[in-house]
């Protein structure tokens, strides 16, 4: 008779209703929108919405909760929550930005809009995984549908390649990141990730099968979260996908891997950090020294932003790597967290110059925008001077925080290093912000932005979050480390600590 019976298992079904609520509004979406044609499939794109906005509420009532459910399979706690928060706001951005995109570009409706939520399904699957095969199906869930997602541009062959290519890589890491599981729990005798931190916390640190099994995992994270030398997908994914998903890769699919990435390695696999801090040193440096390197020759704005998406998963991993300062963890989730809103935002000015049928992806299409469109411009301004870790926006104060955790842990070349490329990205976003203030150029034809009430207000909301973020980092410092102690079962630090 198998050793779990129904009594010994935690059904909790409450703190899981918001998976529940994304789930049953991708399959409504699946099931009415193809009577829908596609130049009215505003309305599934407002289904989605209100299922994002209900799950959203659903998690708000769901924090606080600090249990495992289903025999351990799923870890509901703040930091769940929070980045389950993290990425329904992602995904209610990204539709947004999508409402007259999908209109303009004779999209299928029915099809992307399902795909957009089963691709936040997975996501939060992986913000919650109690154990390795739970965050292995998150992954797969959130995978196959932006595979999907990035080749929609069917008359594009731009699109159909990126969409090849990230296929085929992806399937290839994906190799690594199971047999990297199953390594570890060869090694541990488990999956749940519970008693593999009791099992690393004994005398197995220097067990070859766990170390080779994390050596594997590693690789597998590390072209989710596009590090080098796993990220040659990235520039080609980026610039080919509908530019709503692109947005939608650069946020949604960096969060949850890093969600995932992180409470493997820094919560769970904490007691054998020595085995791989090294590890990633080597790590961060690569991925922001040749991401911020190429950037700066780049003309297309959106494999421009790819390559910084590059860069910033390294200055993340430079606070993975200072593991041993109790700072990192809630400093990592603060940067992610103003990182979201920047991105998203930038991505949507992208859209707001796009029309139909034709491309306006390129840095000197910025040329002269704030004479003929000064609010875009400005906006896009805040966008780029964050990234950059302009003070006081939520880029710089990000950067400060992770960059003091490294310190504190006695990192000096590694800050040191990071500092530079910060100094070198200086050049690739002002190179935005010159073309649109300081070079004339002719007036492109954008339709209006009041005409496009989702879009505007998913910039307005990136403007506001990069600014409110960065201006009163108190509040969100303080969610953010209060959600990482929750995890790693240990008191928040308060938020001045992070300040000396």
């Amino acid at each position: 008779m198998n050793q779990f019976t129904l009594a010994a298992v935690n059904f909790a079904w409450l703190p899981i209703l918001p998976l529940i609520a994304v789930t049953l509004g991708a399959m409504v979406i699946m099931l009415v929108g193809p009577g829908i044609d596609d130049e009215d499939s505003a309305g599934l794109g407002l289904i989605a919405l209100m299922t994002v906005l209900a799950a959203f509420v659903l998690t708000l009532f769901t924090l606080g909760e600090n249990t495992l459910s289903f025999g351990g399979a799923l870890a509901l706690d703040d930091y769940s929550g929070f980045f389950e928060l993290v990425i329904l706001v992602a995904t209610a951005v990204t539709i947004g930005m999508s409402l007259d995109y999908v209109a303009d570009e004779r999209i299928a409706g029915a099809e992307y809009y399902s795909l957009i939520l089963f691709a936040a399904l997975g996501m939060m699957l992986m913000a919650t995984a109690g154990d390795l095969i739970i965050i292995f199906l998150g992954l797969e869930t959130m995978s196959i549908a932006v595979y999907a997602l990035v080749g929609f541009l069917r008359r594009d062959p731009r699109s159909s390649e990126a969409a090849l290519k990230y296929f085929l890589l992806g399937a290839f890491s994906t190799g690594f990141l199971l047999y990297g599981i199953a390594l570890v729990y060869g090694a541990t005798g488990t999956i749940r990730l519970d008693p593999v931190r009791a099992a690393v916390a004994t005398d197995m640190a220097s067990n070859p099968l766990l170390l080779m099994g994390l050596g594997m995992m590693l690789i597998g994270f590390g072209f989710k979260v596009a590090a080098v030398p796993f990220h040659m997908w990235t520039p080609d994914a980026y610039e080919g996908a509908p530019t709503p998903v692109t947005a939608f890769m650069a946020v949604g699919v960096k969060v949850a891997a890093f969600a995932g990435f992180l409470r493997i390695f820094l919560v769970h696999l904490g007691p054998v950090s020595a085995q791989w801090s090294a590890v990633l040193w080597v790590l961060a440096v690569l991925t922001m020294s040749v991401g911020n390197l190429i950037a700066l020759v780049q003309s297309n704005i959106k494999r421009m932003l790819a390559y910084s998406a590059i860069a910033h998963a390294g200055y993340i991993i430079l606070g993975m790597a200072a593991a041993s300062s109790h700072q990192a963890g809630g400093a990592i989730l603060y940067y992610l967290l103003g990182y979201s809103f920047t991105t998203l935002g930038a991505f949507a000015v992208v859209i707001a110059l796009e029309r139909a049928g034709e491309a306006r992806d390129r840095i000197s299409d910025f040329r002269g925008l704030a004479r003929t469109h000064p609010g875009l411009a400005a906006a896009m301004a805040i966008f780029m001077l964050s990234l950059a870790g302009v003070p006081p926006l939520a880029g710089f104060v990000g950067k400060f925080y992770l960059f003091s955790a490294a310190l504190n842990a006695g990192l000096v070349w590694l800050v040191i290093i990071a500092a530079l490329n910060s100094a070198i990205s200086v050049y690739y976003y002002t190179r935005v912000i010159v073309e649109m203030y300081a070079r004339e150029g002719n007036e492109i034809d954008v339709k209006r932005i009041g005409a496009r009430p989702a879009l505007l207000l998913s910039i307005v909301a990136g403007v506001a979050g990069t600014v409110l973020i960065g201006i009163f980092p108190q509040p969100y410092m303080g969610a953010s480390a209060s959600a990482f102690a929750a995890a790693a079962g240990r008191p928040a630090l308060k938020t001045t600590a992070m300040l000396r």
